[in-house]
């Protein structure tokens, strides 16, 4: 049985910022370093392949199993209604197929951690380049 994950962003119109969800899929792909995992990315809006377009394409590669991860930090409008509504049409056309949607990005309980590291990161950075402590506020 083949697997696959379908990364969904937003899209958008600057190329460079759909390329980079692209990049992440990629990434993604490598980090899983699962050879009966496919990862591919789709679009809600603005930009190719867009999510029926994805999950169809993931179904005619022979995937028995579609995850969809929500590349969103809040649970908007997108991530509650419009992704579901789309998965669940796509879903009626293939209903041999399991596709199943997992929580978006922001739920996941790293963020703040990784928030976190990063703010460190560059306070870090700014003190060591320029200031002393006593003149960061």
């Amino acid at each position: 049985m083949s697997n696959s994950l379908l990364l969904v962003a937003h899209g958008s119109r600057r190329e460079s910022s759909n390329d980079e969800v692209r990049h992440v899929a990629m990434q993604l792909q490598q980090q899983l370093n699962k050879p009966d995992i496919e990862v591919y990315c789709a679009f809600l809006e603005l930009a190719s392949p867009s999510i029926a377009e994805g999950l169809k394409h993931c179904i005619e590669t022979g995937t028995q199993q579609v995850t969809v991860l929500p590349y969103f930090l809040s649970a908007g409008r997108h991530v509650s209604t419009d992704i579901p509504a789309i998965i669940k049409e796509v879903q009626a056309l293939y209903p041999d197929v399991d596709i199943q949607i997992i929580p978006h990005l922001g739920a996941a309980t790293a963020i703040p951690e990784v928030l976190a590291q990063l703010t460190i990161k560059r306070i870090n950075a700014s003190l060591s380049s320029t200031q002393k402590p006593e003149n960061i506020c």
